[in-house]
């Protein structure tokens, strides 16, 4: 963990998380989700570089970002089963001006995932895959989230993902935002969910019954996305009802259903464009 550390560098090197057992004991019900470390915390801290290293087998988390600066990720391996619970590649929130390059995840969870506050992020030249995709969110889960804003991801490979491209806030009344996002350049092979955006997110039912999500999100584009889905739906926007999605923007989209069958698209309360190739067809009214 590493706390107010202006100027931090960490270059070569492999973490092993060992979290084996600690996985086990959360399958057999013997631990609580969260209550493990994670491989590498880094707080508060500016002007941060991580580069040539490699994070094995995290108990949570291996990656995390909090309330950070300028930080640049380069030539990382991130490697976990695809079955390891929680175990997050690249966790950042509240973090502003971080760079994820040339960085190879394959984990259980999220590739990466963007909370609450994380603004003016890039990821370029990565490769994805086993995990649940690039996630933005879960946001909305508490009062007064900071927004997330100006996310690019660029040039990127998923394979055998249950998510590619995600955003998913919790089905309730909690205010945020997310703005101004682009993917570009994305090619997927064999993801379950190549693009979706889910804004009825409750894995606890009795959480958030009959609510809906209060995050607005506006001005996401897509494009040059190319590839193979696992689901007959490739692209499903299930926006909110009463905070509905706004200028999303599809161009230049090629995504079938497994061998080459066309693939579906599926819309509720979003409004957007499309240009170029868009298969499958927009389903924007």
């Amino acid at each position: 963990m590493f706390h107010h550390a202006d100027g931090l560098a960490i270059h070569g090197g492999t973490l092993d998380g060992q979290g084996q057992e600690y996985w086990a004991c959360k399958k057999a019900g013997r631990c609580t989700a969260g209550q493990g470390p994670r491989t590498l915390d880094i707080s508060q801290s500016k002007g941060v570089s991580v580069k040539q290293m490699t994070l094995l087998d995290s108990k949570e988390f291996h990656m995390v970002i909090f309330d950070c600066t300028n930080v640049t990720f380069q030539g990382v391996r991130i490697i976990a089963p695809a079955d390891s619970p929680n175990t997050d590649g690249i966790h950042a929130s509240r973090s502003r001006h971080v760079s994820i390059l040339n960085t190879t995840i394959g984990t259980g969870d999220d590739c990466v995932s963007l909370g609450p506050g994380t603004s003016d992020m890039l990821i370029r030249d990565i490769t994805c895959g086993p995990g649940h995709g690039i996630s933005i969110g879960s946001l909305g889960w508490q009062a007064g989230e900071e927004e997330v804003r100006n996310v690019t991801v660029d040039r990127a490979v998923l394979t055998g993902t249950t998510n590619g491209l995600r955003i998913k806030t919790w089905g309730t009344p909690n205010s945020g935002s997310v703005v101004n996002v682009s993917f570009s350049r994305v090619t997927m092979q064999r993801v379950a969910n190549p693009i979706l955006v889910d804004q009825n997110y409750c894995p606890r039912k009795a959480d958030c019954p009959g609510k809906s999500s209060g995050v607005q999100i506006s001005n996401v584009s897509y494009t040059e996305i190319e590839g193979t889905s696992m689901t007959p739906v490739a692209v499903k926007f299930n926006c909110s009802d009463t905070n509905p999605c706004s200028g999303i923007n599809l161009r230049n989209i090629r995504l079938t259903y497994r061998h080459k069958r066309p693939a579906q698209a599926k819309c509720q309360n979003v409004g957007g464009s499309a240009s170029g190739e868009v298969t499958p067809p927009s389903c924007f009214s």
